[in-house]
């Protein structure tokens, strides 16, 4: 999180460090920073003005490298990748204490206290201890799919975290299909999961298999017409046009868009969206496999579900995944319903915004942007642990009557009665208000 905050500062403050990216000083001026191409250019800067040593092996080939002019960017992609991965892994080591000690709390205990103040290095022991483990393969394994299907599903949940922005411009690309991207990357994971259960060659992780993939194909549905109602109320399927057109009111002369309050949220556009909301949490728990929905990883029926038989990193890329999607659901969540990094505060998120604002505004309004998303997302996640740690799992058929017979027709109705309320209202919500043009 540090290392996001970091590079966004650098990267708001842009026209000041513009000078480090050569001729890509014109990115500053854009809408979106890519806060990776800043290092980049300052790396670029160095190498150009005083060269990398002799005696450094390759020196001259690295030169070569390093002045050419396509390096900035390449050096912004994988910045910017390694930012993610790094997000991920952080992320996914607090959550798993989180969860632990939410648990314990829930349970009146009091969880990890003896690695680290109040247990906080527990889950970095298990790590290590994880990446100590021998990596067993099964001998009637098919042993390449095998190996792959961790890969694939912890890369279907990372590649979904590209078009999602962490904060006002923060984000590894704007791209202007982001939900509909989120929505397709999502058929990668489930191809994993086919892998991993299929080549094991183990009953149980095939029946794992098959209650995950019809789950996850399933949920997919109330989901996917979740997408679709926002999609149709915003006009837009790009996540930072999404969010800020909750922001309340935009500015036509300068192009800024200033913060509103929080009945510009979607959550309050009209009566549909908030029982959508409440269907797509919903849908998001059995999209992650989470409890009440954890009938994949049933550990009374099924071991340990479709990752039975793996040990060691590949089984901790499982355990990444699935805190990785925790997370993803949640922010997305924040980004279609609850106005993304928008406070709903107007004096607080208009602060650093409009052309007359000074440098120490703008780090001081992004850095509270980036907080407020970050808080919101981690709330959802807070209720993500509450509800598997207070209601039982349920049965399979009931899994299935919940997706087909209740949050589908119920997504169907709010899709249907959110486009009439857009028909009628003229695009303004329940309160009267739309984006105010000033």
């Amino acid at each position: 999180m540090n290392l996001f905050a970091f590079t966004t500062i650098f990267a708001q403050a842009g026209k000041g460090l513009g000078e480090f990216a050569g001729d890509y000083s014109s990115k500053w001026d854009a809408g979106t920073y890519d806060g990776g191409l800043v290092f980049a250019g300052i790396i670029k800067w160095l190498v150009t003005t005083w060269g990398v040593p002799e005696w450094v092996p390759l020196s001259s080939i690295l030169n070569g490298v390093l002045e050419a002019s396509v390096f900035p960017e390449i050096g912004a992609l994988l910045i910017t990748i390694g930012l993610v991965f790094g997000f991920v892994n952080i992320f996914a080591i607090g959550a798993v204490w989180s969860e632990r000690k939410v648990s314990a709390h829930m349970q009146c205990r009091l969880g990890p206290m003896e690695v680290g103040p109040h247990g906080i290095l527990q889950t970095v022991a298990d790590g290590l201890k994880l990446l100590a483990k021998e990596d067993i393969i099964p001998r009637l394994a098919d042993k390449p799919l095998f190996a792959l299907a961790p890969a694939i599903v912890f890369a279907g949940v990372l590649m979904r975290f590209v078009p999602l922005p962490f904060g006002d411009q923060l984000i590894a690309s704007d791209l202007d299909l982001g939900l509909f991207f989120i929505a397709a990357v999502g058929a990668v994971e489930v191809l994993g999961v086919i892998m991993a259960g299929w080549s094991s060659n183990n009953k149980w992780s095939l029946f794992g298999t098959i209650r995950t993939a019809t789950q996850m194909v399933s949920y997919e549905i109330p989901i996917g017409l979740a997408f679709i109602t926002v999609i149709i109320c915003s006009g837009s399927f790009s996540l930072m046009e999404i969010v800020n057109q909750q922001g309340g009111s935009l500015n036509a002369s300068d192009g800024y868009v200033y913060g509103g309050w929080i009945w510009h949220w979607n959550l309050f556009r009209n009566p549909f969206m908030l029982v959508l909301s409440i269907t797509y949490f919903i849908a998001s728990l059995a999209e992650c496999k989470r409890s009440p929905f954890d009938l994949p990883e049933a550990e009374s029926e099924l071991v340990s579900g479709f990752h039975t038989e793996y040990t060691g990193m590949r089984f901790a890329l499982f355990f990444l995944a699935e805190y990785a999607a925790m997370y993803l659901v949640a922010a997305v969540a924040v980004v279609i319903f609850l106005g993304g990094w928008w406070s709903g505060i107007y004096p607080l998120d208009a602060l650093g915004l409009g052309p007359e604002a000074t440098t120490l505004a703008k780090t001081l309004g992004l850095l509270i942007k980036i907080g407020v998303f970050l808080s919101k997302a981690f709330a959802l996640v807070f209720v993500q642990m509450w509800v598997r740690w207070t209601l039982p799992r349920i049965r399979l058929d009931q899994m299935m009557y919940v997706c087909w017979k209740v949050l589908l027709p119920i997504s169907l109705v709010c899709l249907i009665g959110s486009c009439l309320w857009e028909l009628a209202s003229g695009g303004a919500s329940v309160f009267g208000f739309g984006i105010v043009v000033e």
